[in-house]
């Protein structure tokens, strides 16, 4: 009996000498790798709410005017621009190899898609045409640039630049000043 206590015994310290071998044998595993991050990126994440437009005094009206959510566990962030309304259209923005990129589903039917111009002040992040699917740029109008200004955590301002025979087109795309609903 005393035999087979031993023999258990040494059974069960050989196993975990194997086990602790083989765990030092093994290459250690990496780190995950750290998600990519852009201070432009988490501004926008931080976005997320819905947006009113501002009167000629900086206050909140009743008109939504942008619907800003996570998605895609937080890789991407979506807007909804005018919800409900017959030119609601969105834009998705997210992280490309370390570079800010948006694509705007405008009610165009086009799709232009800009990245963020790392030359982008603190408070700004300014998006610029880098291509798109349904439109030729020298000759549709499009989305072709556009400028998000943080005012502050409740107000932010979007200026955008339609193109129209490839250049800028004068009568569309005003600044909107948008106030955090609350």
């Amino acid at each position: 009996m005393a035999r087979r206590f031993l023999l258990c015994g040494l059974a069960v310290l050989a196993a975990v000498v194997v086990g602790r071998a083989e765990d030092k044998a093994r290459p250690a595993e990496k780190a995950a790798p750290a998600a990519d991050t852009h201070a432009g990126f988490e501004k926008l994440k931080k976005l997320a709410g819905t947006w009113v437009a501002a009167d000629k005094d900086g206050k909140p009206t009743d008109q939504v005017v942008s619907v800003i959510k996570l998605t895609a566990g937080g890789s991407a962030v979506q807007e909804t621009i005018f919800p409900g309304q017959p030119q609601e259209m969105v834009s998705v923005y997210h992280l490309d190899k370390g570079d800010l990129v948006m694509t705007h589903y405008c009610m165009l039917g086009n799709q232009p898609r800009m990245k963020a111009d790392p030359k982008s002040p603190s408070n700004q992040i300014k998006f610029l045409f880098a291509g798109g699917t349904n439109l030729d740029p020298a000759k549709d109008m499009h989305m072709h640039e556009g400028t998000l200004t943080f005012v502050d955590d409740d107000h932010i301002e979007f200026s955008g630049v339609a193109w129209d025979g490839g250049k800028p087109a004068t009568d569309h795309c005003a600044t909107m000043k948008l106030v955090r609903k609350k």
